[in-house]
């Protein structure tokens, strides 16, 4: 499978604030580090602008289900490469939702800007430097899935012919298809979180209100961490 955080985290391996949007996403962290890291998968990333696809996630942690939707709202060349910007919207305790968005080189699949907006916040673009350390355990992973044949399964949004893959190490199972954007994911499990997809989208829209910032993450970190410091 090849890398994929969207996303990060869409969706959150090179979003900065990882922490905190595991803490929103859910399986969805755990996913970035199962997703298109096989090379085979590669084959089932599809993103047309404005196609989406909606999803139910549920984590041994937390006893509520959480919707998240991903998909495509833009394209734009980085670099003279056709790259696209990528965008997750999740909704996890208390209604409250999270929108992150990335822009994506398809071919190396490499994240290039990346912006956040928490419910009720201002939208901040984080800095972004690609972690290489992190690149080589994904690629060591490779190897950890395998394809266990095609199967046809029936999900919530419907039924689809799809690419079952297998991880034995940890259990988890893939099933992907070509008709779903953009990462062809229709349903996902683990030993403590599943994905399921609910929806196919056909007017994904860009979610980011207002302006965005350019923030200085190390100075965002101070100011986080000086805030939980007790009070004297």
């Amino acid at each position: 499978m090849k890398r994929f955080a969207f996303l990060v985290a869409i969706a959150a391996l090179n979003f900065g604030m990882a922490s905190r949007v595991d803490a929103q996403m859910g399986p969805l962290g755990q996913m970035g580090s199962n997703i298109f890291q096989k090379p085979a998968i590669a084959k089932f990333v599809n993103p047309i602008v404005g196609k989406g696809a909606e999803y139910e996630s549920t984590n041994a942690n937390s006893p509520t289900p959480r919707t998240m939707e991903m998909g495509v709202i833009a394209k734009e060349t980085v670099d003279g490469k056709e790259g696209f910007w990528m965008q997750i919207v999740t909704t996890g305790n208390k209604n409250q939702s999270m929108v992150a968005k990335g822009l994506v080189t398809k071919d190396d699949f490499q994240f290039h800007r990346m912006i956040m907006q928490m419910q009720g916040q201002p939208a901040m673009e984080m800095p972004f430097n690609p972690n290489s350390g992190r690149g080589q355990q994904l690629h060591d992973a490779m190897n950890d899935w395998h394809s266990v044949g095609t199967e046809t399964i029936t999900v919530p949004a419907g039924t689809f012919a799809c690419e079952h893959y297998k991880n034995d190490k940890d259990g988890s199972d893939l099933w992907v298809s070509d008709k779903v954007t953009p990462f062809g994911l229709v349903k996902q499990t683990g030993k403590d979180n599943s994905m399921v997809l609910v929806k196919v989208l056909d007017d994904f829209q860009d979610k980011i209100t207002g302006p965005v910032t350019k923030v200085d993450l190390q100075q965002l970190m101070q100011q986080h961490q000086q805030g939980q410091q007790p009070r004297p």
